[in-house]
């Protein structure tokens, strides 16, 4: 008989989650409810974003509950239906989380995935779920960029991040990455065709602002932002005028109880700078047009798209923490079945 093994929160991390934290427990396979679906979860995506709904706070989405396992999105097949619209069999995404079996309700997030136009199923949560569609619109929709304009992102080496650096590309943008280690500053060039790469480990505020200002002597023009504290703090002193920041995420700042906030907004006033709050959910209406447009630069072989698979629910912990450790090469995807 089968067994679902589910990743739940035990207790809420304080700082950087510790194994503790985490228990992993096996149940029955629940049964479909009325107008349900059981999922078979066969790739889970490991995102920064599941530290944030750990924590009992405030956020778009609530926190996860004690005892519940932890959000995440993943795609698998359709086990058992009692839904005329989702048959056994059937290929899914939706937001459900880390474990063997979910019980879904379509309507909300769960759609329909056609993995034989896929590599493998595991793209629907890389370049064709919600972190390449949060490159594509953060920077297509929020940011606008405008060919010859110069592009700073941040995080460049991660999966949004280098996503954002080609296609910002593609748009003939400029484009600079900040990354952490000479071995991901050199992907940023040979792998993914940025124009400049800067290291930001072992360099303080003044060294990066001036490696920064090297770069783009002219100012930076649109700053895709995905780590904040001290790398956004040198980012706003090399900004044009009238440049638009979009702000992704704040990796930096997860696990840090006291949030660090930016000390310098003077130099958003003074430099006439905009910044954009952002979240993928706002464009979930249009996922389908983003889609096509992404499977179509991959096809086009206009984008790359790496992927991290780390397998078994077993060694969930381990692999998530490969997002803090920045040992992860790629979209960090859990392979569950």
């Amino acid at each position: 008989m089968a067994e679902n093994r589910r990743f739940l929160l035990a207790r809420r991390p304080v700082g950087e989650p510790v194994a503790q934290d985490f228990t992993l427990v096996s149940e029955a396979v629940p049964p479909p409810p009325p107008g349900g679906i059981i999922v078979r979860n066969h790739y889970a995506s490991l995102d920064p974003a599941q530290r944030g709904w750990m924590d009992d706070a405030e956020s778009y989405m609530p926190p996860i509950a004690l005892g519940d396992p932890v959000r995440a999105t993943t795609v698998g097949v359709v086990h058992a239906s009692d839904n005329p619209d989702f048959a056994a069999g059937q290929w899914v995404m939706g937001l459900n989380a880390l474990e063997d079996y979910s019980v879904a309700m379509p309507g909300g997030f769960t759609l329909p995935i056609d993995v034989t136009a896929v590599a493998s199923p595991s793209n629907f949560l890389s370049a064709l779920g919600a972190v390449g569609l949060t490159a594509y619109f953060g920077l297509t929709e929020v940011a606008k960029p405008q060919a010859g304009e110069t592009l700073l992102v941040s995080g460049a080496a991660g999966a949004v991040g280098s996503a954002v650096g080609q296609i910002g590309r593609i748009m003939g943008c400029r484009v600079i990455g900040i990354a952490g280690g000479a071995q991901k500053c050199r992907r940023l060039i040979e792998d993914y065709g940025f124009d400049a790469a800067i290291d930001y480990k072992g360099k303080d505020h003044a060294a990066l602002v001036a490696e920064i200002a090297a770069a783009a002597p002219d100012g930076v023009d649109v700053v895709f932002e995905n780590v904040g504290g001290a790398v956004l703090e040198a980012e706003v002193f090399t900004l044009a005028h009238n440049a638009r920041i979009v702000l992704c995420g704040l990796i930096a700042e997860y696990n840090t109880p006291e949030k660090l906030g930016l000390r310098n907004l003077w130099q958003i006033l003074a430099r006439r700078a905009t910044i954009h709050g952002f979240l993928i959910a706002d464009y979930a209406h249009r996922f389908a047009e983003g889609g096509a447009q992404m499977a179509q630069w991959l096809a086009e072989g206009r984008l790359r798209a790496d992927e991290d698979v780390q397998e078994g629910l077993e060694n969930v912990y381990p692999a998530f923490m490969r997002l803090f450790s920045g040992a992860n090469t790629g979209k960090l995807v859990l392979k569950i079945a």
